[in-house]
């Protein structure tokens, strides 16, 4: 016999909640880290998941699949995002010895 004997029923609120804690995390990440842009990268993903999180909710919930699909041309944009975002911090690391947001205005021309 299970401990849960009670049905779970998520509704459309709980999600929309749970995209809205999401959301606000990455905000908080943004503006309290300034500073390394790998955690600037990790906030702007979390951002882009918590958007996501709404668009599958709200699709599910309308019964429509074009939220769904949507969903895989923003995750398609984020993995492009990340790997173009990685290859400039590690071209950035090799010229300049540092991650540091502050230290790359040195490459102003």
């Amino acid at each position: 016999m299970s401990i849960l004997t009670g049905v779970l029923n998520l509704g459309l609120a709980h999600f929309l909640v749970l995209g809205a804690i999401l959301f606000s995390i990455g905000v908080v990440g943004i503006f309290l880290n300034r500073k390394n842009i790998i955690v600037l990268l990790m906030a702007i993903e979390l951002m882009l998941l918590a958007v996501n999180t709404n668009f599958i909710a709200f699709s599910h919930y309308l019964g429509d699949y074009a939220g769904q699909v949507f969903v895989f041309f923003v995750l398609t944009v984020a993995a492009a995002e990340s790997a173009i975002g990685l290859a400039i911090l590690v071209l950035l690391f090799r010229n300049l010895n540092t991650i540091n947001v502050e230290d790359l205005d040195e490459l102003k021309g």
